[in-house]
């Protein structure tokens, strides 16, 4: 295979030198369901051909550049086919195919062109010309269809560059059509006339259904011509739909054995037929991709009408994952709660899995080796997919959820459908449920904004993997990139979503992956992402942590750290390293010193993206090991015991034990990795927090669980108040992002807001942080306010409460007062609580004013400034009291003069 770059004016050259009538010819081309891809060539001459010069060339998505090509070479016999196909292609077309080559990497918007030594012989499409997703033309289209040649064009379409109608020289066929791949008439020729059949006599001699399913994984009968009858549960015979419908058996024909099925489906559109109707059919037995179902049918006849079909009731989990095999083709119910548990698949293909419950990758929950592979066994049992019942990609409006899928009527996993009744399919390697009642879809898991930040805390850190921002030349252009948006109407797109979902977080330090590595300057992604950030937040200011290099490693992506300089401040020096195992797979990590400006708390903020699971070139220790880990698990687990030692050298050059590192570490949470911070002191916050490790940040293959982590010294986690994944992305299908591929013109309106939702593929994990606030000395010290005087009435009860001294603590909650000193009076004391209590004999006569010396100690010794404190004595006696009192005390004092005058009268 070679590339090589021919021009549109070459190629109009090129037609301009081609023959008149071409030996070789485009006869047919199939644009099938995942890789079923395929190009059937045909020698048109009544002599063998030589295929060398021949090449066959794609150019992609309205390129004027050959993207890929396949250099022809050996003979083909005189009216025969020559059939490339995809690598990748179903056993039906690989079987019969002569080769397989990536030039068969299209899709319904791509073009091809034949040529003959650099002279085009024929072409498919319009090369320079970009259509959207297809092209169509008089009910003929490009996109999930197979096209054959009609019989009547004997000669190739030579100037590529002509607008292109398929319906001109095509027939189509429903997707997945092969049966004619390898034959073409051509020459103008017409097939030969059938003969007549033989009318259908209902109620004669008929193979059962449960005779044609059989008690295996495959029919007894295959190959079998047959003659059968049943009531029609579902009719899915729409151009759009699968060209079919299913039948189950007649209640007098069912038998006693379990294992085998009493519903088959029909392979046929041209009878219509009707939910309900008796009919009688005759067709071929086939196995198509491991599924039973009546093709190469020839009758159908409509027995009777308005008969009904009973559901079967099956329940899940399964007892084993074969034990759907005894219901294939038939009219199923499940009658219990269920929840969404993948929507990936939801716009493109009408697909939603349930489970009974949300599934977690195995070693999100379990250990990996054989309890996480547990895990998924159970998983398997779990799980259902439903269906649209239609062949068509990207179908408008979507089946789910009613009405039609859009940016504001989401399906998110976690949301619950209680019942769901149709017909049981097996395609693809998975069984499925085509629906004949519309679900009703109940939104369980329903959005939720941003969370508020904790009460407590004063500080958030969160991190956010911008999912491939990549900003062309940063002034409008230069768009594709190697990554993210191809356009710059994707990327505003993409950047109006972000910034929609970052400013809402309202975290003061962000920890972002997946950002062009571009450098600093002007024009590079983090300086546009921040200036967006701050035209969208004028309450806030943004800026970024520069490490002063052109680039942050060798990788296309790179890790960066962005702040609110309104609320933080960098200190130290900003750090990254390229050491192993750094130099290679894992990205290099970065890490800056941040200082709270309201309490000057200081902390250090890192961020990784460690080797993700995909395998590649792993080999060794690094290759997959049915763990459950994926591959790279090795250099994922040196990585993380590297980043630990690296920041406990404190690279910011700042001493401080307050560490946290956020980012995408591609390990769930009970993986070797994560273990691996933990063992070096870094624990997994957001799992400290929930006391589980039932959090989750991404959902692969309808698996949810945390590949996105916080994990923190023992310092920091004891300062951390709230922690959680804001599920804005991973519950989300993927058909609400911002790309415009693979959606209609509505629905690129349709399904696009500028919302957080569907922002990336990763949920943002958030930290809110509670400062320890260092006090002076001063702010630590009780306080005892000044003059304060209370008042008692005198002979008072020993233990009665005078009052409450008034008193500050600045530092209650670190360091409480415990005592109060008091001296210069015995009669009243004050407890620890700065009650004034009676403690001896109060008498207004004797004292009728109490000062005392008072000082307030805390837990740490400090003690406050000493206070005078005055107790007024209340007299509580009348004044004749008073009065008596005086003569008494009078008459004693003059007591002794009398006896002196008695001694000198003697």
């Amino acid at each position: 295979m070679f590339k090589t770059k021919i021009t549109p004016l070459a190629l109009v050259i090129a037609s301009l030198s081609a023959p008149a009538s071409a030996d070789l010819i485009i006869s047919e081309y199939i644009e099938g369901s995942s890789n079923n891809k395929a190009i059937e060539l045909y020698n048109n001459a009544d002599t063998e051909l030589s295929l060398e010069g021949y090449t066959l060339g794609l150019y992609s998505n309205g390129s004027s550049s050959v993207g890929n090509s396949i250099d022809l070479t050996g003979t083909l016999a005189a009216n025969t086919t020559y059939i490339i196909s995809n690598p990748s292609a179903a056993a039906a077309i690989l079987d019969i195919a002569d080769e397989t080559s990536t030039v068969t990497y299209y899709n319904g918007d791509d073009a091809l062109v034949l040529t003959k030594d650099g002279v085009i012989v024929d072409s498919f499409g319009q090369v320079g010309f970009d259509p959207g997703s297809e092209w169509s033309e008089g009910g003929v289209t490009t996109v999930n269809k197979t096209l054959r040649r009609k019989d009547s064009i004997t000669t190739g379409r030579t100037d590529s560059t002509a607008i292109f109608d398929p319906s001109e020289e095509w027939e189509q066929f429903d997707i997945d059509t092969f049966d004619g791949l390898g034959s073409h008439t051509g020459n103008g020729g017409t097939a030969p006339v059938p003969e007549p059949l033989e009318p259908l006599v209902c109620g004669a001699e008929k193979t059962l259904i449960n005779a044609i399913q059989g008690d295996g994984s495959a029919s007894p009968l295959v190959g079998t011509l047959v003659e059968f009858e049943g009531v029609v549960s579902a009719d899915f015979q729409g151009d759009e739909q699968l060209k079919g419908f299913f039948v189950n058996s007649l209640a007098a024909d069912i038998d006693a054995n379990p294992l085998t099925s009493e519903g088959v489906f029909v392979y046929f559109a041209d009878t219509d037929v009707n939910v309900g109707d008796h009919v009688r059919v005759q067709g071929t037995v086939e196995e198509y991709f491991d599924a039973t179902q009546i093709g190469s049918v020839s009758q159908v006849a409509v027995c009777g009408t308005g008969l009904a079909a009973a559901a079967t009731k099956i329940t899940l989990p399964l007892a084993n994952t074969t034990d759907l095999e005894a219901f294939e083709g038939m009219l199923v119910t499940l009658e219990q709660p269920l929840v969404v548990t993948n929507n990936f698949g939801l716009g493109r293909y009408g697909e939603v899995e349930l489970a009974t419950e949300r599934l977690y990758q195995g070693t999100q929950v379990a250990l990996p080796g054989d309890a996480a592979n547990a895990v998924e066994t159970e998983n398997l049992l779990k799980k259902i997919l439903i269906d649209d019942g239609s062949t068509v990609q990207n179908l408008d409006p979507t089946a789910y959820p009613t009405p039609g899928l859009s940016a504001e009527n989401t399906l998110r996993t976690g949301d619950t459908v209680n019942t769901i009744t149709g017909a049981l399919a097996y395609s693809f390697g998975l069984y499925r449920i085509h629906p004949t009642l519309a679900p009703s879809f109940i939104a369980t898991n329903a959005r939720e904004d941003a969370p508020e930040l904790n009460a407590e805390a004063d500080l958030r850190v969160a991190s956010f993997n911008v999912l491939n921002y990549f900003n062309g030349d940063g002034q409008g252009g230069g768009f594709p990139t190697s990554r993210g948006a191809d356009t710059e109407a994707e990327f505003i797109r993409q950047e109006a979503k972000i910034v929609s979902a970052i400013s809402a977080i309202e975290a003061d330090v962000v920890g972002l992956m997946e950002i062009e590595n571009d450098g600093f300057g002007e024009f590079s992604a983090i300086a546009s992402l921040v200036d967006a950030l701050n035209d969208a937040d004028s309450a806030n200011n943004y800026a970024f942590v520069d490490f002063n290099v052109d680039q942050i490693g060798t990788d296309a992506i790179t890790t960066a750290l962005i702040y609110r300089a309104n609320k933080v401040e960098e200190v130290g020096t900003a750090a990254i390293t390229t050491e192993a195992p750094f130099d290679f797979s894992n990205r290099a990590p970065i890490a800056q010193s941040f200082k709270s400006i309201e309490t000057d708390e200081v902390f250090t903020v890192a961020v990784s993206h460690l080797k993700s699971k995909s395998c590649g070139s792993a080999s060794g220790n690094n290759a997959d090991s049915g763990d459950g880990q994926g591959c790279w698990n090795e250099i994922r687990t040196q990585g993380a015991n590297a980043f630990a030692d690296w920041l406990d050298s404190k690279p910011t050059g700042v001493d401080d034990e307050d560490t946290i590192l956020v980012g995408d570490m591609n390990a769930y949470a009970m993986e070797d990795p994560i273990r691996a911070f933990a063992d070096k002191g870094y624990k997994n916050v957001v799992a400290e927090i929930d006391g589980d490790t039932l959090g989750y940040s991404y959902s692969f293959s309808g698996r949810a669980g945390s590949l996105d982590h916080a994990v923190a010294t023992q310092s920091l986690l004891s300062k951390v108040v709230a922690a959680t994944d804001w599920h804005i992305n991973a519950d989300e299908p993927i058909s609400l992002d911002y790309n415009v591929e693979f959606k209609s013109e509505g629905q690129q309106s349709s399904l696009y807001s500028e919302s957080a939702y569907r922002a990336s593929d990763h949920d943002p994990v958030i930290i809110d942080i509670k400062s320890e606030i260092t006090l002076t000395p001063e702010e630590q010290t009780p306080v005892i306010a000044a003059d304060q005087v209370f008042a008692i009435d005198e002979n008072s009860a020993i233990g009665t409460i005078i009052g409450t001294l008034d008193f500050s603590d600045p530092n209650a909650d670190e360091s409480p007062v415990v005592k109060f000193i008091t001296s210069d009076n015995d009669s009243v004391s004050i407890n620890n609580e700065g009650q004034l209590i009676v403690a001896g004999e109060i008498d207004y006569e004797f004292e009728n004013r109490i000062t005392l010396t008072v000082q307030a100690q805390d837990s740490a010794g400090n003690l406050s400034n000493i206070e005078k404190v005055a107790v007024k004595v209340n007299n509580l006696r009348s004044d004749d009291d008073n009065d008596a009192g005086s003569l008494l005390w009078l008459s004693l004092l003059l007591a002794p003069l009398s006896i002196v005058r008695r001694f000198k009268k003697k």
